[in-house]
């Protein structure tokens, strides 16, 4: 006998949750029958330890943003051909292939058959939907336009995936050549330094300034490589406690934004971020303070959000945004006269949406520009370290040669 859990209507019309032991499914369905209930939904109850593992093996099923999207387009479809929220999110869990959305699509339906609302339902999940998304689901659900602000909605975590694609695009090829330039110094110096160094040492010459840190390296890595280890791993752990701190973060964004090339292309895709999600809001009803308030937090860099929280001080004195955001750090004289006109004319939502397309062009340009600067960047570096280990391995044999010579 197995048991199960059911959701079901009964001869009132009124919806309750019940288990029962049953052989099979279908005999499952004939004893729910038999109580004069209309069946909505049944399931099999796992055990407490199989569910607990189900649970731990979910937490390591991450949600792709693509997949999060076609998620969103799917419950956007259904919405606007008047399916019920309840038969959306049944349908959800049947289509979708990801297994942690598949348990998330259940437990929403779950909460909507309890009475509560869209909104509360998707924060009771914050790793798949943030707290930006659940902000625009509320404001559509305040404003009665759900589906139209779920089209908004899509195209924020569309153009937000599309953003960062292209930054990381643009550092996977430096970062393959920094590992391979870092692996390459570890094996010249544990490996092929040592040999030389043996030769050099028994021949009495004085080794020149590039051996000796060659040979100083050698023997700090080779015999000294488990404080080099345990600090490498203190160093980790530090950084992790420093920036899981909300100053830590803000520290830490704020020096990422000082990076040259690197440091304008993130201002950049920020305030295009902050621009797009903005207009949206703006258009979907949301008050400039809740706004803001939002933005703050998903802004996706602390130092620009701490700069937000300032301006949102102000507003609250009484001030327009324009000029809050002349005091604000990262915000260019052109975005604040655009968002100035927008707002003396009454068009905000639109002028901001202008902003968002050019500080679009302003990112894939910086993009294509950093990418153009990396490779003679990465020529130099790695023209650095190969003359530094010519030099330590051919200066001290010139010597010898002249030894032997002269000899």
């Amino acid at each position: 006998m197995s048991c199960y859990t059911y959701d079901a209507i009964d001869g009132e019309g009124k919806s309750m949750r019940g288990t029962l032991e049953a052989q099979s499914f279908d005999h499952a369905n004939e004893l729910i029958a038999a109580r004069g209930l209309a069946l909505l939904r049944i399931e099999e109850k796992a055990s407490t330890s199989a569910k607990s593992l189900s649970r731990w093996v979910e937490k390591f099923n991450k949600i792709h943003p693509e997949e999060l999207i076609i998620y969103t387009k799917q419950l956007s479809t259904m919405m606007r051909a008047g399916i019920p929220l309840l038969r959306s999110f049944d349908i959800l869990e049947s289509q979708t292939e990801n297994p942690r959305l598949k348990t998330i699509s259940s437990e929403i339906a779950s909460d909507i058959r309890a009475g509560s609302n869209l909104n509360r339902a998707l924060r009771r999940h914050p790793d798949a939907f943030s707290p930006l998304y659940c902000s625009m689901v509320m404001a559509g659900e305040s404003s009665g336009a759900l589906p139209q602000v779920m089209d908004r909605l899509i195209y924020i975590i569309s153009h937000e995936h599309k953003v960062k694609s292209d930054i990381r695009s643009v550092l996977q090829y430096p970062l393959l050549v920094l590992l391979c330039l870092g692996t390459a110094f570890v094996v010249l110096v544990t490996m092929v330094i040592p040999r030389f160094a043996a030769v050099y040492v028994r021949s009495g010459i004085v080794l020149p300034l590039p051996t000796r840190i060659c040979l100083a390296l050698s023997n700090l890595f080779r015999h000294e490589w488990p404080w080099l280890v345990a600090g490498a791993a203190m160093l980790a752990i530090a950084y992790v406690l420093f920036t899981s701190t909300r100053g830590g973060r803000q520290v830490r964004d704020r020096v990422f934004l000082g990076i040259p090339l690197m440091g304008p292309l993130m201002v950049k895709a920020a305030l295009s971020r902050f621009a797009s999600i903005f207009s949206i809001l703006q258009a979907s009803g949301v008050g400039i303070l809740d706004s803001l308030q939002m933005l703050s937090d998903t802004i996706g860099n602390r130092a620009i959000g701490h700069e937000l929280e300032g301006v949102q001080v102000k507003l609250e004195e009484g001030h327009g945004i324009a000029r809050p955001l002349m005091a604000a750090r990262y915000f260019t004289p052109m975005f604040i006269n655009m968002v100035a006109i927008g707002e003396e004319a009454g068009n905000l939502d639109h002028m901001l949406k202008e902003i968002a397309a050019h500080y679009d062009a302003e990112v894939e340009f910086a993009t294509r520009r950093l990418t153009t600067a990396m490779g003679p960047i990465l020529i130099v570096a790695l023209a650095a370290l190969v003359g530094f280990f010519a030099l330590a391995v051919y200066l001290p044999m010139w010597d010898l040669a002249r030894l032997v010579t002269r000899g």
